[in-house]
């Protein structure tokens, strides 16, 4: 194959969007998901990810943002699928692109943009950026072959294959990572230089440790820049694939689908025109699948165009079903709607984002969704919710007041105000709840929204054990200082149940507005920025104090039914 001589690559521009600090924009992104197939809750579970860390910093009040989400609708596997539903290809994606949409929106996540790449405005962006490659030199036509996987929708090489055999024992290659079989596959296309893009790759990630987290996929890409990084085909024939963005000036080529798709970023902000105000101030949360794709070469094709990467690469393993790996030959695809009817929108979300550990993969099944959704928020939060703002502990259905008599200041040297009624496990509780809000807004940035999810399940266990301790239904009201005591435990329970509803806002956000309306926390009380645990405590005035609850809706959340309850149920109709 003919190249042309090799060239540096051309500096980076960066954006004003580079602006940091309180105040500054920034684009969160899922992938544009693959129009070939109904949504399942793998896509939900990018999606869910980046929805959670859009809206934890919409609460911290961080300045402007947006989420991207939409559809990729063009490739050969879309030709494919809409051939073998007897559709046109603009027919399949629409159908598919609205379910997506569909779920998306059931599932509560807020996006500010959806993106179809079948859009004019997207092509124009693709077609623009093209042309920034071609005039930067950094395509070349050329003759090539290589081992092709049309699920993937790319050239993979020896390193990246396996051998199989057939029923009949006939040798086929397949791809190390997905299993899904590859064809030989000779055509003229152009290609893009990422050959010349290791070196910079390589300086980028080693000047920018954050850039791809968690941390084993950051190696992993350092490593991959260790291997040889041949040129990428970035066309396909026309001949061969019509279902696409045809090349700038030649009709016989179609743009690669995954340059086309990856310009979404890029086109959702404006490009090429207004992309500076938020370019690259981006964080895109992706599959480990396509890691390879958004960490090698959408970085490399950047810097080509003369465009910074973007600031991080959040990375997520993938979902099995009792222990396999989802596929449609299996016939175990998880249907995100049938889940949101099942578990209730704010349980699906709570069990994937609880469960869902980004290092490595984590199981799904109904038993194990349906124990963990009763148990924390059924049981923990529900049960802590309902049990102290029944009307038996609390007739005037207020806020009560706090006594300091009954729960001193601990002092510096450890000593308190008074002797008081608190113990040390109560001191523990209040400490645990107090250091909630960072510890949460540290997982949250470091993209371990499971591990603020264990430190909030943790806090609602010590207050459930704190009321169950002090059996505030056997104080006497009669008393003076027993009513004292019972109203203190009761203030310090609704601030704990206050702090968890604000902080799992991000996270089911239906639950979590019902638990702080019922709590009477207003619309401009919900921020993070102004979160204060307890502010009694330290002897200062507590807005809630005094104030009359919000209406009892019921329970906070109903028990789900066990899986053997529900084949019992279904039976009977």
């Amino acid at each position: 194959m003919l190249r042309p001589p090799r060239r540096i690559p051309c500096p980076l521009r960066r954006e004003a969007a580079t602006a940091t600090g309180p105040g500054r924009r920034l684009l969160l992104s899922t992938p544009i998901f693959y129009t070939n197939g109904p949504p399942h809750i793998g896509h939900l579970y990018s999606a869910l990810l980046a929805d959670a860390l859009h809206r934890h910093r919409g609460l911290r009040g961080a300045g402007p943002g947006r989420l991207s989400t939409g559809t990729d609708e063009h490739g050969m596997k879309i030709q494919q699928a809409a051939a073998a539903a007897g559709t046109s290809p603009p027919e399949l994606c629409e159908r598919i692109s609205g379910l997506f949409r569909q779920a998306l929106s059931q599932a509560a996540v807020s996006f500010t943009d959806f993106t179809r790449t079948s859009e004019p405005q997207h092509q124009r962006a693709v077609r623009h950026f093209w042309g920034a490659l071609r005039d930067g030199g950094a395509l070349y036509k050329g003759a090539y072959e290589g081992w092709y996987c049309t699920p993937e929708e790319c050239f993979l090489p020896e390193s990246q294959l396996a051998e199989r055999r057939d029923a009949q024992g006939r040798p086929y290659k397949v791809s190390l990572e997905t299993g899904h079989q590859v064809h030989w596959t000779k055509e003229e296309n152009y290609m893009f230089r990422l050959s010349a893009f290791r070196d910079p790759l390589r300086k980028w990630l080693q000047d920018n440790p954050r850039a791809i987290s968690p941390r084993p996929f950051y190696q992993c890409v350092l490593r991959w820049l260790e291997e040889d990084l041949p040129d990428l085909s970035v066309s396909r024939e026309s001949s061969r694939l019509q279902w696409g963005i045809p090349v700038p000036s030649d009709s016989t080529q179609t743009i690669y689908v995954w340059v086309d798709a990856l310009v979404n970023y890029l086109s959702v902000v404006g490009y090429p025109e207004a992309h500076g105000e938020w370019w690259p101030a981006a964080h895109h949360v992706v599959g480990k699948d396509i890691l390879r794709f958004h960490a090698v070469y959408w970085p490399a094709l950047l810097m080509a165009a003369g465009l910074a990467p973007p600031e991080r690469i959040f990375v997520h393993s993938h979902w099995t079903v009792r222990g396999q790996k989802m596929s449609k030959s299996l016939g175990n695809m998880i249907d995100p709607f049938a889940c949101i009817s099942r578990y209730t929108v704010d349980g699906f979300r709570y069990f994937l984002l609880r469960q869902g550990v980004p290092e490595r993969d984590c199981d799904f099944y109904d038993e194990k969704v349906v124990k963990l959704v009763n148990s924390e928020l059924a049981d923990a939060l529900g049960g802590l919710l309902n049990r102290s703002t029944a009307l038996s502990i609390n007739p005037s259905n207020t806020y009560p007041c706090f006594s300091e008599s009954c729960f001193p200041k601990v002092l510096g040297d450890g000593e308190t105000k008074g002797m008081g009624r608190a113990s040390a496990e109560d001191y523990e509780l209040v400490a645990s709840v107090a250091s909630l809000p960072l510890q949460v807004a540290s997982y949250f940035e470091g993209f371990q929204i499971y591990k603020a999810l264990e430190c909030i399940s943790l806090c609602v266990r010590q207050t459930n054990s704190f009321f169950q301790r002090h059996r505030p239904w056997k104080l006497d009201r009669k008393d003076p200082s027993e009513q004292l005591w019972l109203d203190t435990i009761i203030h310090v329970t609704l601030e704990c149940l206050r702090v968890f509803g604000t902080l799992l806002q991000p996270v089911i956000p239906h639950t979590a507005d019902r638990l702080l309306s019922r709590l009477a926390v207003g619309p401009g009380e919900r921020g993070l920025s102004s979160l204060t645990f307890l502010p009694r405590y330290s002897g200062k005035p507590c807005p809630f104090e005094g104030r009359q609850l919000g209406p009892d809706t019921g329970l906070l959340f109903h028990r789900l039914e066990k899986p053997e309850q529900q084949r019992t149920e279904t039976r009977k109709l």
